[in-house]
């Protein structure tokens, strides 16, 4: 869920700053002059979290447990003593 928060500096010029939240997932925010832009940005984050596409994978979640076992067998195996 987005939330947009209007933001006004000593010089009377409005800041949009956008929060999107969604379960499970890290917060993700932006500022913007212009509301619409904020508006635009909010969607289309809030798309792209939900469709897996906004943060990267963590390298963790790329291997597997098989790659640890056969880059070990292949690099530290030899090294060490029967």
């Amino acid at each position: 869920m987005a939330s947009i928060e209007v933001r006004t500096n000593a010089q009377g010029v409005k800041h949009y700053r956008v929060k999107v939240r969604l379960k499970g997932q890290p917060v993700s925010h932006a500022t913007f002059t212009r509301l619409t832009d904020a508006k635009k940005w909010a969607s289309s984050t809030e798309s792209a979290i939900r469709e897996g596409r906004h943060f990267p994978t963590h390298e963790s979640r790329r291997h597997t447990v098989s790659d640890m076992i056969d880059r070990y067998l292949k690099e530290a195996a030899p090294l060490r003593p029967k």
